[in-house]
């Protein structure tokens, strides 16, 4: 594992900054993630699950989508992925599907409501061992980011 990049965290404080406010406001799930590609954010996103009534439009999906729509392209390998949140199955799926090899997040799986995470025995380290290189840096200013997921009561 390696350290973060000070444009990483530059990138993960303004994602921990969005997600405290869209926590306050209505309707809105405290979650959001952001796409870099050499250190530049080319996708961003909050939850839409519920605002949407579309169970795909976690942050991290929106992000990606965005970022590939910007990029003209699905291979996002150059990208690293940033999130308030250890990204679920469905998130990691994606991102690998999209060739994604770095992740930073906040919160921890094990730290949160068990909501945020359908098949809990499918674990990161399942993501990591499963072919190319996977870097996860977790934990990332996650004593703020806790009280946003502990009950899972957005």
């Amino acid at each position: 594992m390696t350290d973060l990049t000070d444009l990483e965290r530059e990138h993960m404080r303004q994602a921990v900054d969005r997600a405290l406010q869209a926590r306050k406001e209505s309707g809105k799930a405290g979650i959001a993630a952001a796409i870099l590609l050499d250190g530049q954010e080319i996708g961003r996103g909050e939850n839409e699950v519920r605002l949407q009534s579309d169970p795909t439009k976690h942050a991290e999906m929106v992000a990606l989508t965005e970022a590939a729509q910007k990029l003209g392209t699905t291979d996002l390998s150059s990208c690293v992925m940033i999130s308030t949140l250890q990204p679920c199955e469905m998130c990691l799926s994606a991102m690998r599907f999209a060739g994604i090899k770095r992740v930073i997040f906040g919160a921890t799986q094990a730290k949160v409501d068990g909501k945020y995470f359908v098949f809990p025995r499918l674990t990161l380290e399942d993501f990591q061992s499963s072919g190319e290189a996977f870097d996860a840096i977790g934990g990332v200013f996650e004593e703020e980011l806790l009280p946003l997921y502990e009950d899972g009561d957005e």
